[in-house]
């Protein structure tokens, strides 16, 4: 697993006192007010400390200890941020979606493999699994009437598929 975790990409700056516009990639921008820091890489190299997260329409402004003027804002746009898996503690029944990516998936009822998870869609009622198998791609709601269980350390998700999702796989 993923020391550092994608969390979101710096899209611009807001105002001229070095606050930045955060397009958030986690299902609610309070999330991230629970992080004393971010960072710029994937290695934890370039830390930024927080000092400010608020929700503002669809993005989320943050402000960072030493970051004051809109030209060192400027320098930090495009930027993706990570978060440290050791700062998160997440709710029992969530995962991160680099986590559930290369899942293997199975049928409850028959055992069978479906195909690996490739990719997670959030549509904002509920997220949906790209499950990918013999070049083929299913999409399974993930609803609790679908999963049965996921265990992340062993990268195995059992499902009970809704009708008609597999057909073509019989």
């Amino acid at each position: 697993m993923k020391k550092f975790l994608e969390t979101g990409k710096i899209v611009g700056t807001h105002g001229i006192n070095g606050m930045v516009r955060v397009q958030g990639w986690c299902d609610d921008s309070d999330f991230l007010k629970g992080f004393k820091y971010v960072y710029t890489d994937n290695k934890g190299e370039n830390r930024l400390q927080i000092t400010s997260v608020k929700p503002h329409g669809n993005v989320i402004l943050m402000a960072f200890k030493g970051i004051s003027t809109i030209e060192q804002a400027e320098t930090l746009r495009n930027k993706v941020i990570f978060i440290d898996r050791k700062d998160v503690k997440l709710p029992e029944g969530r995962y991160f979606i680099s986590d559930l990516i290369g899942c293997t998936v199975f049928d409850a009822e028959t055992e069978k493999e479906l195909g690996k998870i490739s990719d997670v869609s959030q549509t904002g009622a509920n997220d949906v699994w790209h499950i990918s198998k013999d070049g083929k791609e299913y999409l399974v709601p993930a609803i609790d009437e679908v999963l049965i269980s996921v265990d992340i350390d062993n990268e195995k998700v059992i499902i009970k598929p809704l009708k008609g999702i597999f057909e073509d796989e019989d």
